[in-house]
């Protein structure tokens, strides 16, 4: 999962007298990945990145480009790639138990893109794990890297931003069901003099990547939808979406999860 140039980098800072501890949280990679480093530095033979052969050096765009769609912004928000035992890879899709709905719809957006067409499911507490093993993992989602999403660069490769802006909704829907949610806000206001309470529906978007939230809201820009950012402590991290002309198309396309 780590090029040459990462691991010389985390070594250098250890060589300088950080602790492992020190350079596992500055670098974002594990303690027990940089402690095997000292004694060999070049990738296990099943971990070195070798071009795919039906992908080639570049992916070519999956047939199910809708699916491909809605799995990109579940694997943006909840999705995770790491090596097999292998040449392969593993796709996980992090689904809590309380929405059965979107477990099913991880599962098929899985099987629809896995040129195998299989997906399983893994049983953690509170979560599922739809998982998905291909070699074209990476191919298909080239944002895989080391690290945390959010401290590296998300951009979308052009054939990407293409079936996005070819399928906006899928996007828009997978991003929700990852990382989002359809939530009855309230208020009260004065009404003939009596203070009246009403209801009205409101979507968030909460991911701690500029780029993603970014991804989301110029995709909403090209739908027409009004959104707000929030913030928290002065920190960008929520996107709202609550006037009504735009809550009612996103209740149209995408929908509370269930």
């Amino acid at each position: 999962m780590y090029d040459i140039s990462t691991r010389k980098r985390a070594l250098a800072l250890v060589a300088q007298g950080r602790s492992l501890n020190s350079v596992s949280r500055e670098t974002g990679i594990s303690r027990s990945a940089i402690s095997s480093w000292q004694t060999r530095i070049t990738p296990l033979p099943r971990m070195q990145v070798t071009p795919c052969s039906r992908c080639g050096p570049s992916a070519e765009p999956p047939a199910d480009q809708a699916s491909y769609s809605y799995l990109l912004g579940l694997y943006l928000g909840d999705g995770c790639i790491s090596p097999g035992m292998k040449a392969g890879y593993f796709l996980r899709i992090a689904c809590a138990d309380a929405w059965p709905g979107l477990i099913e719809a991880a599962a098929a957006a899985v099987e629809a893109v896995n040129p195998s067409g299989k997906a399983y499911r893994v049983q953690a507490v509170g979560c599922i794990s739809v998982v998905g093993y291909s070699r074209h993992w990476p191919c298909f989602f080239p944002q895989h890297g080391p690290g945390k999403k959010h401290e590296r660069r998300i951009t979308l490769e052009p054939w990407q931003q293409e079936i996005v802006d070819t399928y906006p909704w899928e996007f828009i829907r997978g991003l929700i069901h990852s990382d989002g949610c359809r939530i009855t806000n309230w208020a009260t206001r004065m009404v003939g003099g009596e203070r009246k309470r009403y209801e009205y529906p409101r979507y968030f978007f909460t991911n701690v990547s500029d780029d993603i939230r970014r991804l989301y809201t110029d995709t909403l820009d090209k739908l027409g939808v009004q959104w707000t950012q929030c913030t928290r402590n002065g920190n960008a991290f929520n996107i709202s979406v609550a006037r009504k002309a735009s809550t009612t198309i996103m209740d149209t396309h995408v929908g509370p999860k269930y």
